[in-house]
C-alpha cells in the first residue's frame, strides 16, 4: 500500500523507547488497511513529490502486475485472461482469424501464458487426422494497437477486476484525464505517421 499523506502525531514510549507515529492518508481503502492488520511491516516515509502521470499503456501494465501478484500467476496469464474477457479480435478484411490447438490442460494453458499471440477459445472442438482433439480459438490483437475506446474498455474492465480483489484503483476523474491524453497522444501518431 502505498499513499500520499501527512505525519500528525509523534510520540515516544518512556518506558521502552518505541516511537509511535500517527499518519493522516489519502486514497486508502478499507480492504487494503485489513490487508495489512496485524502484521510486521517494513514502512517508509519520504517527501511526497508529485508523479509524473501514467500513460494509459503504463497504468494497464501496473494494474495487470498487482492483479497477477494478488491472485499469484505471471502477468502473461493476467494479461492474456483480461484480453480474453474485455479485448478485441483480430480479423483480415472485416474476417475473424481462427486457429486450432490441441484440447486439454496443456494447450490451454501454453495459450495463457503466451507473450507474442493472444487466442481465445471457443465451444468448437473437432478430431484432427491425427485423431487427437484441437479445439477452435479466435486470434486477439495486442492492445499495443487499441484505439481510444478500445483501449478505454480493456482498462475499465480491468479495474472492476482489481476493486473486486480489493486493489486500489486510480479516481475516476484521473482515468478520464489519462484516457483524454491517450487519446491526443494517439491523434498525434496517426496524424504524424
Amino acid at each position: 500500500m502505498e499513499s500520499k499523506g501527512r505525519l500528525i502525531r509523534f510520540s515516544e514510549d518512556f518506558f521502552n523507547k518505541r516511537k509511535q507515529i500517527t499518519f493522516e492518508l489519502e486514497n486508502v481503502s478499507q480492504t487494503a488497511i485489513e490487508e495489512i492488520r496485524d502484521m510486521d511491516l517494513t514502512i517508509t516515509a519520504k517527501k511526497h513529490r508529485k508523479k509524473r502521470s501514467l500513460d494509459a499503456n503504463a497504468y494497464y501494465w501496473q494494474l495487470i502486475s498487482k492483479l497477477a501478484d494478488k491472485l499469484e500467476v505471471s502477468n502473461a496469464y493476467m494479461h492474456n485472461v483480461t484480453l480474453r474477457r474485455y479485448g478485441q479480435f483480430e480479423d483480415v478484411d472485416g474476417k475473424l482469424i481462427y486457429i486450432v490447438i490441441p484440447d486439454g490442460e496443456n494447450g490451454e494453458m501454453k495459450a495463457l501464458e503466451a507473450e507474442s499471440y493472444h487466442i481465445k477459445p471457443t465451444s468448437q472442438v473437432k478430431t484432427g487426422a491425427d485423431g487427437l482433439m484441437y479445439r477452435t480459438h479466435i486470434m486477439l490483437r495486442g492492445s499495443s494497437t487499441y484505439n481510444t475506446k478500445e483501449m478505454s474498455r480493456l482498462i475499465s474492465g480491468l479495474i472492476t477486476d482489481c476493486k473486486e480483489q480489493g486493489i486500489d484503483t486510480m479516481p475516476p476523474d484521473d482515468f478520464k484525464r489519462m484516457m483524454d491524453m491517450y487519446d491526443q497522444n494517439r491523434r498525434k501518431r496517426v496524424q504524424d505517421g
